[in-house]
């Protein structure tokens, strides 16, 4: 393994180089993983790193992801992968890029991806959002890594009591979950690129109704609204529909300031145990 991949930052972890025109290679990260795969926002700094260097290549000065949806065609493997980069428009506001991660020959995660430039002093016009109300921090659940959920290992997530019945064994009637979540990769705090990871760094709001723990998503999108201010994000995760072995749902972030940062919705599969 290389430094980088010995490292927990995810900086580090998600880091591209060029290989050759429009090629980049990364080595994907066994500390980003859930029951040894790439988690699906990883792959999204992965993927939104290599938009952002193909970009400048061609003379875009945009510093964010602002957008992304990603289709995960197969699970990838720990290990080296390539990306290959087709920039669609740079533009003064908006630059689009398109970017496969494949290995093997095989295309596992592709992105389309949207780049702008966030401003710290950047005013809202209009808002109709409110931060979710959770549990105070040190009254709430803290989960803790394992050999399946090695994500764990460098995020803080503290969930909120009234929503992690699951985990003694009680199933809810209603598909949320809400916790406060850090980035403890040793490295930094949240960023507007690191907002990527945090929009699928949540317990699947389908285990509070009783799903088994396998929910792989098949798309993600993910839009970034603000640079997070603080140390800590407030976010909620929750079901809009289930039908047909797939659900619908969304995850908001908000920062210390009560700002609303990021948003995302996927469409997963899911699974629920049957009874006699």
């Amino acid at each position: 393994m290389t430094s980088e991949t010995n490292s927990r930052a995810l900086r580090d972890a998600a880091g591209v180089e060029p290989i050759g025109p429009d090629l980049f290679g990364v080595t994907l990260s066994p500390y980003y993983t859930v029951v040894g795969h790439p988690n699906g926002g990883y792959l999204q700094c992965v993927l939104g790193n290599a938009a952002l260097a193909a970009a400048a290549e061609q003379g875009s000065t945009h510093l964010h992801v602002t957008a992304i949806t990603t289709n995960y065609v197969g699970s990838p493997e720990c290990g080296p992968a390539e990306l290959r980069t087709h920039v669609r428009k740079v533009g003064r506001g908006v630059s689009f890029v398109h970017v496969e991660l494949t290995q093997n020959g095989q295309v596992t995660t592709e992105s389309v991806v949207t780049l702008g430039t966030l401003h710290e002093d950047s005013s809202l016009r209009y808002r109709d959002y409110e931060a979710p109300d959770i549990t105070p921090l040190e009254e709430c659940r803290q989960s803790t890594g394992s050999d399946e959920m090695n994500i764990m290992r460098v995020v803080d997530q503290r969930l909120d009591p009234a929503c992690t019945t699951w985990v003694d064994g009680i199933v809810s009637d209603r598909g949320e979950v809400k916790a406060w979540l850090r980035l403890n990769d040793g490295d930094a705090q949240w960023s507007p690129w690191s907002l990527l990871f945090a929009s699928d760094a949540m317990p699947p709001a389908t285990f509070p109704l009783g799903s088994s723990g396998w929910v792989p998503t098949l798309q993600l999108s993910t839009y970034v609204r603000r640079i997070p201010q603080g140390e800590w994000l407030r976010v909620r995760q929750w079901c809009v529909s289930i039908a047909d072995n797939l659900v619908d749902e969304r995850c908001e972030l908000f920062d210390e300031t009560g700002e609303l940062v990021a948003s995302a919705s996927q469409l997963a599969m899911v699974r629920f145990p049957t009874h006699d």
